[in-house]
């Protein structure tokens, strides 16, 4: 299972769409999500109807991330363009602001890349932070990633255009540890 004594990270249910709803709706998270319009309810019942579809066939999954006591919802994190040839795919953490900086973050990351390297036998993650964005790139350099690149003026701001650091972590060839373990 892909938990810790604190928090458990499981596939989305249908009882998850109000908790969606304000995440892809936080207009402050448009910015790093791409996102430009609302997301209406109805859509994100339609994607909840899809999310078990299997990584290998839509090259993304998204779990959520709950607290292990009462399965509260603190966040999402997600896998996209997973590329089982390369072994690699890109990370995309999204906790709700009440979570943010308590360590959730960090203990997410860590079972993401165990799931990545125990069951996907993933040979690297990487990601893409907005440079101002100082608390992701602490989040993700913290638990291993290393900066790549910076991409120049690649988001469009209201003030202008925004740098984006790029990030890669290669993972170990075995964790030697179950899913959880400490």
């Amino acid at each position: 299972m892909l938990q810790t004594d604190r928090i458990l990270l499981r596939a989305p249910e249908p009882s998850d769409l109000d908790f969606l709803y304000g995440l892809e709706n936080d207009t402050a998270l448009w910015p790093v999500s791409l996102s430009v319009t609302p997301f209406s309810r109805e859509a994100l019942r339609q994607y909840l109807e899809h999310a078990t579809l299997d990584i290998y066939a839509v090259r993304q999954v998204r779990l959520m991330v709950c607290q292990t006591a009462d399965d509260k919802v603190v966040g999402t994190v997600d896998l996209f363009d997973f590329e089982p040839l390369h072994q690699r795919a890109g990370v995309g953490i999204a906790l709700a602001s009440a979570y943010r900086q308590q360590g959730y973050g960090q203990e997410t990351l860590q079972l993401l890349e165990q799931y990545a390297t125990q069951v996907l036998q993933l040979h690297q993650l990487y990601c893409s932070v907005a440079q101002d964005n100082t608390s992701s790139l602490r989040l993700f350099k913290g638990a291993g990633f290393q900066e790549i690149g910076v991409r120049k003026d690649w988001l469009r701001v209201p003030t202008g255009w925004q740098d984006v650091v790029e990030l890669q972590k290669l993972l170990p060839v075995s964790l030697n540890k179950p899913l959880g373990g400490s």
